[in-house]
């Protein structure tokens, strides 16, 4: 499996992505720095949420193989500016997150990743209910 890195705004479900991916259960807590395990780099909400950051995700990815960029599908606004995901050199995939919650718009958040000229496709997860995961899972190890 590649090494694939995690980027997206505070509260996204990054890290509970990451966990439902790796078949852990509990909690997540707040990811305070770069977090690295033998297949995984979480990052901060921060990194990608301040332009200063930017950088650090930059050479960071060049650790990873795939990058995953995770949209709330509960807000109505992203953090990613146009484009942003062509400025890696690594495979870049689309993660709708929090799709078993009410307030789940999964069709506007498809359209905020289609701003990011993703190479790889976009899928629908929830960490909570493990929709999507196994077929995330499936593509990842598949790459």
């Amino acid at each position: 499996m590649k090494k694939i890195m995690v980027i997206g705004a505070i509260d996204s479900g990054k890290t509970s992505l990451l966990m439902a991916l790796n078949g852990e259960q509990g909690a997540a807590t707040k990811t305070q720095t770069l977090m690295y395990t033998a297949f995984t780099i979480d990052t901060p909400g921060e990194y990608v949420e301040n332009p200063r950051m930017y950088k650090a995700l930059l050479a960071t990815a060049s650790e990873a193989g795939c990058i995953l960029f995770t949209q709330d599908s509960t807000v109505d606004h992203s953090v990613f500016p146009p484009g942003f995901a062509g400025a890696f050199s690594r495979m870049s995939i689309g993660i709708i997150t929090k799709t078993d919650h009410e307030r789940s718009d999964r069709e506007k958040t498809r359209n905020f990743l289609k701003n990011l000229c993703l190479s790889g496709p976009v899928f629908e997860v929830s960490a909570y209910t493990a929709e999507g995961i196994a077929e995330l899972n499936d593509y990842i190890n598949s790459i």
